[in-house]
């Protein structure tokens, strides 16, 4: 997971998965490639759909849809951060994981659902 940077305007100083949005004529695989490369210099091969999760607080945050994916198998030099998106990047046992401050609470239920331990 990533730190997120404190002087973020959604999400700031929380854990978060990678990734972002969608742009135009983007399918959200493409978004998910896009995305790993700039964030994390990698480049995922194989992934695999896991939910969607909608936004908590569109209010503030704007009305979201968060598709998460389980990458199983990547390639590239990283996983490093690339960016000023995140301050840290860091594995997480189940139990760090869902004790962290995260970015959007239903992480915990998906982890707990899909760590295999």
């Amino acid at each position: 997971m990533g730190l997120r940077a404190p002087d973020n305007k959604i999400y700031p100083d929380v854990w978060d998965l990678f990734g972002g949005h969608v742009e135009d004529k983007e399918s959200i695989e493409e978004a998910l490639v896009r995305e790993l490369r700039e964030e994390l210099d990698i480049t995922p091969k194989t992934f695999e759909f896991l939910t969607t999760l909608l936004e908590a607080d569109p209010p503030n945050n704007g009305k979201c849809l968060y598709h998460i994916y389980k990458i199983t198998e990547w390639a590239g030099p990283g996983p490093r951060l690339r960016g000023a998106e995140h301050t840290e990047m860091r594995w997480h046992t189940l139990d760090e994981a869902v004790s962290s401050n995260l970015a959007v609470p239903e992480y915990r239920t998906l982890f707990s659902d899909h760590v295999v331990l």
